[in-house]
């Protein structure tokens, strides 16, 4: 079986420039009562504002703001807590890699249920946009095992970078509103077009695109060298 410690992580992202020298500051600069620990709490604390945030937007949508905080509050607890581990060169790779990535799982479920509670957004698709995310984070934890690499990013987009289009989504929400056309459809009668709902659809649509690329190049591969 692969150890954690045996792995390759890869997170070649768009914001990596700007992420890993600010992850490199923060760490050295972190009070020594912070823990590799806390910061994975602060991570999931995180969430749950942005829950809050989302689920509150219904009574006013300056709660967005609450939820784009939220989102920098997540960044911060998910992105330090193994760059300071390896900063103190305190690391526990199979407890680390095992609370980090099963908090995340937690966290992103959180995330996704409030986004589908939020006023201008279907529950539905706010779920079917976690199915994939979800999806493509399972395909990275078992290529760890099959590959010894840890993917977390595809064509230059990974966490930090989702993490910005959906600051940016709820920036466009506090500002427009609710961005819905309705739609003639003949005998089904008249529809409601939500751009919202068709950019999550179309986040869908990437990350499975990843999945399924992804996964067909592992097999091909793992046939090759089983073969």
């Amino acid at each position: 079986m692969t150890n954690p410690p045996d792995h390759t992580r890869i997170n070649d992202i768009f914001l990596g420039p700007l992420e890993r020298p600010a992850l490199r500051w923060l760490a050295a600069h972190a009070p020594t009562w912070m823990t590799p620990n806390i910061c994975t709490t602060i991570g999931v604390l995180g969430g749950v504002i942005i829950f809050l945030g989302y689920l509150l937007s219904n009574l006013h949508p300056g709660f967005f703001w609450l939820a784009s905080f939220g989102f920098l509050v997540n960044w911060y607890g998910d992105s330090l807590d193994g760059t300071l581990a390896r900063y103190r060169k305190i690391e526990r790779p199979a407890y680390g890699f095992f609370i980090d990535h099963s908090t995340d799982a937690a966290t992103q479920v959180i995330i996704f249920f409030g986004l589908g509670l939020s006023p201008y957004i279907s529950f539905n698709m706010a779920c079917l946009a976690l199915v994939g995310y979800l999806l493509l984070s399972v395909l990275a934890y078992i290529r760890t095992y099959v590959s010894n690499e840890f993917k977390i990013s595809y064509s230059k987009l990974g966490p930090t970078e989702i993490r910005a289009l959906a600051v940016l989504l709820n920036t466009v929400m506090f500002f427009f509103g609710a961005l819905q056309w309705p739609v003639q459809q003949g005998a089904l009668g008249r529809l409601t077009l939500n751009l919202y709902d068709l950019a999550l659809g179309f986040v869908f649509l990437v990350l499975v695109f990843f999945y399924i690329t992804t996964a067909t190049r592992e097999v091909r591969r793992l046939g090759k060298e089983t073969g």
